[in-house]
């Protein structure tokens, strides 16, 4: 009587509006040996084939719609809208510097209210900015475009490592991360041979729709079609319509192991004490720092990286289809970190090894002579850079997987975005107008960032070693048993405690 006296009173705390927009279902406590390895299997299955090709089309989508431009200036987007000096850099840098202005606000949106709703009604929100991009003619239109698409977007990957979080055990994490993280390069493919349409249409109809404007409402209105299939489908265990309550316990009861606490309840209340650990925790401050020196490189990459390839000689169209095999090769290399992500303490050694490539290539593009005899040296230094492409992944992963409470974690993930914006917003201005076309500043510069992000991440692998390695010493002097260890660190994730609070929670690097 008394579990399902406190249940109906958590129930009540939900208010009536809420309840009526957003139902959330809230259940009773669980434990991971409530249910058979069958019946966990069957609900993987059945989450996998539902979340993840839905999550990996929305993540292709938005990033077609973020570096869109970098296609479209290739189309006369510049000169069509009269950009001059560097502001054609500024459409990415505003982009991101809207996301991180907006990045707190909206996680703390969607703690309070829903996360796959909220998600979905500005995911319908930016298809429309993007698609209103068409309408453009000038830099201060674009920027206040570009300023809006930067506050819709800024929701869609805190949403889903949230969501990853809530589904899946810790060492799943990775693996399905990089399913919907292969989008990139995946989607890209796609949307690359759809340009290639538009823009080979458009050359052959001078008088007709602008390359870059057909490029707008093909995306515009794509985002906008996704938007109302994510609506019905895609959300936490309680936000969803499309399993029984009897799955949402066992959804709950597959991931109580992670020790990072699971979203049975709906906790809506900040706790500041998390909030401050969060700051003063070393591994945020790693995570910060080696995703802003991810993001430098990444931020003018993928704003410049078309008009990389043209000053090797290539057309405009050429561009578009020979990015198309390092797209694919990227998508290759996603499949083989995942797959070796389903072994310990992986991660950070595949991080190190995709630095290494990236490195040599940007390097190599600097230094090579600017003749078109090197044209196909200088393809294949480019296309040595992919394999940076997954680090940005890996390192969000430490949010779901490492990161206990769920206050925290919406803190921890807001800082990693705010680092992540603002390294994509610094990466813009490392190209300069002036050192076009072939940028080799800029190409030095993110080569050294390359450099210092492996020296960074080496040091937090180091670090996280080491906390694990107090933590086992301790639990040996107690007496514990790994079993112990697994079962009380379970109990005190669904606390709501942090994984510093809770002496039996263990890191993966």
């Amino acid at each position: 009587m008394s579990n399902q006296a406190s249940s109906l009173s958590e129930k009540k705390s939900v208010s009536d509006a809420d309840e009526t927009l957003f139902p959330q279902v809230e259940f009773d406590e669980v434990r991971e040996t409530d249910y058979s390895e069958e019946q966990y299997r069957r609900l993987l299955k059945k989450i996998d084939w539902v979340l993840l090709p839905l999550m990996w089309v929305a993540y292709g989508v938005q990033q077609a719609d973020k570096t869109g431009i970098s296609t479209q200036a290739l189309f006369n987007f510049r000169q069509d809208n009269h950009l001059v000096g560097q502001q054609y850099s500024w459409l990415s840098t505003i982009f991101y510097l809207s996301y991180l202005v907006f990045e707190f606000p909206m996680s703390y949106l969607m703690q309070r209210v829903s996360v796959g709703k909220t998600l979905s009604v500005l995911m319908f929100f930016w298809g429309v900015i993007v698609l209103c991009t068409a309408f453009a003619h000038n830099w201060a239109g674009l920027m206040v475009l570009r300023t809006l698409q930067g506050l819709f977007e800024c929701t869609i990957s805190p949403s889903f490592l949230l969501i990853i979080g809530t589904w899946y055990k810790t060492s799943e994490h990775a693996s399905r991360s990089i399913i919907w993280g292969t989008a990139n390069s995946g989607f890209g493919v796609i949307v690359s041979l759809c340009m290639y349409a538009i823009g080979d249409s458009a050359q052959k109809h001078d008088s007709g729709l602008a390359a870059w404007k057909g490029i707008s409402f093909f995306l515009g209105g794509t985002t906008i079609l996704l938007s109302f299939f994510c609506w019905f489908l895609l959300g936490t265990p309680r936000e969803v319509a499309w399993i029984s309550k009897e799955e949402r316990r066992i959804a709950q009861a597959r991931i109580v192991a992670n020790k990072t606490g699971t979203d049975h309840h709906s906790r809506r209340e900040w706790k500041r004490d998390q909030i401050l650990e969060a700051f003063l925790d070393p591994s945020t401050w790693f995570l910060f720092c080696s995703v802003v020196l991810a993001g430098l490189p990444n931020g003018g990459i993928t704003s410049f990286g078309s008009l990389v390839y043209t000053s090797f000689g290539f057309t405009s169209l050429e561009t578009i289809l020979y990015d198309i095999p390092r797209q694919a090769m990227s998508i290759i290399w996603f499949l083989i970190v995942g797959y070796l992500c389903r072994f310990p303490n992986m991660r950070f050694l595949l991080m190190l090894f995709s630095i290494i490539p990236g490195f040599i290539g940007l390097l190599a593009l600097a230094l090579l002579p600017s003749s078109t005899d090197f044209r196909w040296i200088k393809f294949g230094m480019y296309f040595m850079t992919m394999s940076t492409n997954i680090n940005g992944l890996l390192l969000w992963m430490h949010v779901p997987s490492n990161v206990g409470g769920r206050t925290k974690k919406s803190a921890v993930s807001s800082i990693m975005f705010i680092a992540y914006c603002v390294g994509n917003a610094g990466g813009s201005q490392f190209f300069r107008a002036v050192d076009a076309p072939r940028y080799i500043p800029a190409l030095i510069a993110c080569s050294i960032c390359l450099g210092l992000e492996f020296v960074f991440v080496l040091t937090w692998r180091f670090y996280l070693a080491y906390q694990n390695h107090v933590r086992d010493k301790a639990a040996e002097s107690q007496g514990l048993t790994p079993e112990q260890v697994k079962e009380l660190g379970a109990q005190n994730g669904e606390k709501d405690i942090t994984d510093r609070e809770n002496p039996h929670f263990r890191y993966s690097y």
